[in-house]
């Protein structure tokens, strides 16, 4: 089932990991212009939900979506098992826990600086090389700039509240080991890998380096805190750590590729400039993983970090949830004349038709298989046994197949 959700938080967790929804392939339609009812949706604890935000929700999902259409609504909600009476009360959902995310924020006096979400915006806004590319990317999912700024703004909130309410624990040692022997064989062949950095226009002293590292004259480490540009990894002797837990850019991977553990490349050339790599260990999975220890320190503390991330998000979950119960929520009625209201009693379930078909050709097999028993019948008078059995066979293939079709009918 494709699941029908209130997108716009994720889309900025989406802009801010990725930059590239707006050539991802999200659609750029836009939220059906219909009229809105007016009216409150539900209470949470005496605050009222607008129903114009639900139902503004539920448009700007059906744009993501590309399912403006009437038609191609209702057979997308007959296909995947929704009603609007489903979808509303969905979007309500969600709508419910964010009141009840702000209001225990607020309870406990936790707020986010407008400074911070400035700082956010203009990290994104950086990534973009004029304002209509920046806008262009805030409408590929359904955002305006202050629609962003105030998802930036409840993203640190509800996060803040989760570090308070949900710390994260210590795994205990029984979950490290389950998830790095599932882990393990993922990380199999990653390498590690120091660089020197040089500018893009001094290519005669990254050769002359290169020269003197290979004939053994100068140390790599010790090349690296002398020459290299990149300063955060010089002072390490270069090191930039695991390719499995980084990001590189698509030359340094090529240049890292081949080497075996020891190794030194060439001159390798990129946005950054030019970079000598080598290729300081190279992780092979055991074949059976019986400790943490038989991994790099690094990928045990990405894994404890997993862990811990995915029990405190389980328990902000689980808080969030118990929060709802307490609370006093009251959901209204579904109003008539909602934009995203079908009849649904129009459309057909794709499965379901498809089973219905599938019942009736078996109906129509089964009588072509017992006209077949028939005549074999007639044909085998010497005995009679097989055509007889042959002919009770389809019979029963036939009674089967037609009831099957009635009963999904």
């Amino acid at each position: 089932m494709r699941k029908l959700s209130f997108m716009k938080t994720a889309c900025v967790a989406a802009l801010a990991l990725s930059c590239v929804w707006a050539v991802a392939g999200c659609s750029s339609s836009e939220p059906v212009k219909s009229a809105r009812t007016g009216g409150v949706a539900a209470t949470v604890n005496g605050t009222e939900i607008a129903e114009d935000d639900v139902t503004d929700a539920v448009e700007e999902a059906r744009a993501r979506l590309s399912l403006t259409d009437e038609d191609t609504w209702g057979q997308w909600m007959a296909d995947n098992n929704y009603t609007p009476e489903s979808v509303r009360e969905e979007f309500i959902d969600t709508l419910v826990s964010q009141e009840i995310i702000r209001q225990a924020a607020a309870e406990r006096d936790i707020t986010v600086d407008s400074e911070e979400i400035q700082t956010y915006v203009s990290t994104m806004r950086d990534h973009y090389d004029s304002d209509q590319a920046w806008e262009e990317a805030l409408a590929a999912v359904g955002l305006t700039e202050d629609e962003y700024r105030k998802n930036i703004e409840f993203s640190l909130l509800s996060s803040r509240l989760s570090d308070e309410v949900a710390a994260d624990a210590e795994p205990d040692q029984a979950t490290m080991l389950s998830y790095a022997q599932m882990m393990a064989s993922s990380y199999n062949g990653a390498k590690r890998s120091s660089h020197i950095l040089f500018d893009a226009d001094d290519e005669a002293t990254a050769q002359d380096v290169l020269n003197r590292i290979n004939s053994g004259q100068l140390d790599f480490a010790e090349a690296a805190k002398q020459y290299s540009k990149d300063t955060g990894s010089a002072t390490n002797g270069g090191d930039v750590g695991w390719d499995c837990l980084a990001n590189f850019v698509t030359e340094y991977t090529d240049g890292l590729t081949p080497l075996a553990s020891g190794q030194v490349s060439g001159l390798v050339p990129s946005s950054f400039g030019i970079h000598i790599i080598k290729c300081t260990d190279q992780f092979v999975a055991p074949e059976e993983v019986t400790s943490t220890d038989q991994l790099p320190t690094e990928f045990v503390d990405t894994i404890r970090n997993m862990v811990a991330s995915t029990s405190q998000s389980s328990a902000y979950t689980s808080w969030v949830e118990e929060q709802k119960t307490n609370a006093e929520i009251v959901i209204n009625d579904m109003p008539e004349g909602l934009p995203y209201w079908v009849d649904m009693s129009n459309f057909e379930s794709s499965t379901t038709a498809q089973a219905v078909t599938d019942n009736t050709n078996a109906a129509v097999d089964a009588n072509l298989a017992t006209e077949s028993g028939e005549t074999v019948v007639q044909g085998e008078n010497a005995t009679g046994t097989e055509g007889t059995e042959a002919n009770q066979a389809a019979q029963e293939q036939q009674t089967t197949g037609t009831t099957g079709g009635t009963a999904t009918n």
